[in-house]
């Protein structure tokens, strides 16, 4: 087990880093985006602005900053007494906020996309918001939140920058596979590296065509 620990501990991290993203995106993705899609005030711009920063800010300042923010030393560290950085709690924040922009964006705009009749129809049945919600609109959007979802975590299992900071790359309790990737080039190990690039591709690849698969239903459907 220990030969190949290398391989077997990022990807088993990545795995449980990815899970709980999953969690985080449905529950918190989710109503994020359906909220900007039907908020018409006048802070929606700068909202917006809000979700898409990591996706637009460097990955390595991005994480900067929330090191600044998070750490043990900073206002909110010492106030809350947090324990996130160098932690798995920091991978998972790491890799929700990179995925973050790449599931609200898409969905919100598929939810904007949708006749208003949609939401007339259920409230002349006596449906309240939420019922609306849940059982009509949700299941309309159904393919292209599942496409947001794949895509925001491929983004995450890809995410460096943000978990280089903020996970502090610990070999054996922080180093995802994009980090285990730098560490083998690091140090020297090419077929390492190569290894567990070609097993990125291969997720990678994957979830691109499962991504297609459900365009090509929507299409036809």
């Amino acid at each position: 087990m220990s030969e190949f620990s290398w391989l077997i501990h990022p990807l088993i991290l990545s795995a449980k880093t990815l899970c709980i993203t999953f969690v985080c995106l449905v529950l918190i993705g989710l109503p994020i985006a359906y909220f900007l899609a039907f908020y018409k005030g006048k802070f929606k711009p700068a909202l917006e602005a809000l979700v898409m920063f990591p996706l637009i800010f460097p990955p390595i300042a991005t994480g900067f900053l929330l090191l600044y923010l998070l750490g043990r030393n900073s206002f909110l560290g010492e106030a809350l007494n947090l324990q996130i950085v160098f932690s798995f709690s920091a991978l998972v924040i790491a890799s929700f906020l990179a995925g973050l922009p790449l599931l609200v964006k898409p969905v919100s705009a598929a939810l904007e996309s949708l006749p208003k009749s949609l939401i007339e129809a259920g409230q002349s049945l006596g449906k309240n918001k939420f019922e609306i919600a849940v059982f009509i609109i949700m299941p309309n959007v159904i393919k292209s939140i599942i496409s947001a979802l794949v895509l925001a975590l491929a983004r995450g299992l890809g995410e460096v920058g943000i978990t280089l900071m903020l996970g502090g790359n610990i070999v054996g309790k922080t180093d995802t596979v994009s980090l285990a990737i730098f560490n083998a080039v690091y140090d020297g190990e090419n077929e390492r590296a190569l290894i567990l690039s070609l097993i990125l591709v291969v997720l990678s690849l994957a979830m691109f065509g499962f991504i297609n698969l459900l365009e090509a239903r929507k299409t036809g459907a």
